[in-house]
């Protein structure tokens, strides 16, 4: 009877640990994508008005297409 409820011990708190680890780094992904938001096109028309130039719609979405390629 001691081995079982042993066992019973060890397998609840690995269920418990599986569960707070999944949630807590559930939180912390969304934490850092709040903080640091994926590229967008705003941000390259951004980056491309910073270099100087006048991006057209066809180098965003080049721009956009490469850096979804190479994700």
């Amino acid at each position: 009877m001691n081995f079982w409820m042993s066992l019973l011990y060890v397998v609840i708190g690995a269920v418990i640990g599986a569960f707070a680890g999944w949630y807590f780094t559930r939180k912390a992904f969304e934490k850092q994508l709040k903080e640091n938001p994926p590229i967008n096109e705003k941000m390259i028309r951004a980056m491309f008005m910073q270099m100087g130039r006048k991006p057209s719609e066809a180098q965003i979405r080049a721009v956009m297409r490469s850096m979804n390629q190479n994700q």
